[in-house]
């Protein structure tokens, strides 16, 4: 069986070394009352920021505390190139499942856009609770793919705050339908920063194409089918994951 990955929480530099380290709070609960793992069996610990911790239990106490004995100590550089998805909002729960398959496939970093054609709207005690979920889900689609480095998922982000994300990248893209180039064949950098706009599902409006076209992002398709905003994002960072090299 393929070791669970837990997350060690803000114990900050150094938290994550080789001997015993204790797993309690609501990642211990997990582990011994719902894994319920034993004396023995193999766990990996992360911080969720590239590093990882490999051992076995050694010990567990009560119903949230699991004693590990760490024999290896593993530091991911930060890949590159860096990807970041500005992802429009979705309807319902398409907003999580973005975020999760995004997350399992690789992306480096998740921008919620508010755009103009989005039908959800993130305002006041809402917007807090639906980016609280996004960032969850990240969490535990990074657990679950078993990655050391967790996707930041940043604050949601107005048209104009993007196109300076935009300009600022080293490569940024629209994906649009309408676009004359594919993404498959643009050229790509070899390190740096990749920004991609994913937009909703009534599409990017002219006037933010117009804005973000003005940050150097120019309009890309993907292919001949139409994708919902929900797995474009997905798609896009399996595509640009494998032309830059990082898969591999």
């Amino acid at each position: 069986m393929t070791a669970p990955v837990f997350v060690v929480g803000d114990g900050g530099p150094g938290a994550l070394t080789v001997g015993t380290v204790t797993l309690d709070g609501p990642e211990g609960r997990h582990a011994v009352s719902v894994r319920r793992l034993r004396v023995g069996e193999e766990v990996v610990l992360t911080d969720g920021a590239g590093t990882g911790a490999y051992g076995t239990v050694a010990a567990v106490e009560g119903k949230d505390r699991l004693v590990v004995e760490v024999t290896e100590v593993r530091t991911e550089e930060e890949p590159s190139p860096r990807i970041t998805v500005v992802q429009a909002l979705p309807k319902g729960d398409r907003g999580e499942l973005a975020v999760e398959t995004m997350t399992e496939t690789g992306v480096d970093a998740i921008v919620p856009w508010q755009a103009a054609r989005c039908v959800t709207q993130w305002k006041g005690d809402r917007g807090a609770k639906s980016l609280a979920k996004w960032r969850a889900t990240a969490r535990e689609a990074g657990k679950q793919s078993r990655r050391l480095r967790f996707p930041e998922v940043m604050d949601a982000l107005s048209a104009k705050q993007v196109a300076a994300l935009l300009a600022d990248a080293d490569f940024a893209a629209v994906l649009h339908e309408e676009g004359s180039e594919p993404l498959a064949t643009a050229a790509l950098p070899a390190k740096g920063r990749i920004v991609l706009v994913v937009g909703p599902e009534g599409g990017v409006s002219p006037e933010e194409l117009a804005v973000f076209e003005a940050a150097c992002a120019k309009p890309y398709r993907l292919g001949r089918s139409v994708l919902r905003t929900s797995t474009a994002g997905t798609a896009a960072t399996a595509l640009l994951l494998g032309r830059t090299g990082r898969w591999s």
